[in-house]
């Protein structure tokens, strides 16, 4: 699993930021609101995705493997990949989903 960790401390302008990093790899970007409780359970993609988070907390588990992304935090998600997604805690998670 690639998690990618935002390293500046200053959340102003992230989204615009990652928005534009992802366009430029070619991924079309979207932003979605998840309330707490939400669940996606296995799936899979016919694209390559990412997905972003902008607030809250998002656990992503890809086989064995799981990890809770915060806001900054990115996963890449290759085509085909099953993974499930779901909201941890009483926050909304608000994500950009990338996909090419």
């Amino acid at each position: 699993m690639k998690v990618v960790r935002w390293k500046n401390d200053n959340r102003n302008g992230m989204e615009d930021e990652l928005r534009k990093r992802f366009e430029a790899e070619g991924y079309h970007c979207t932003t979605y609101t998840y309330p707490p409780g939400t669940v996606f359970p296995e799936h899979r993609h016919g694209a390559d995705k990412i997905d972003a988070v902008l607030a809250g907390r998002f656990r992503i588990s890809i086989g064995n493997e799981s990890v809770v992304l915060k806001a900054g935090d990115y996963i890449y998600v290759p085509a085909g990949v099953i993974h499930r997604a779901e909201v941890v805690g009483s926050e909304s998670v608000v994500s950009l989903d990338a996909a090419k």
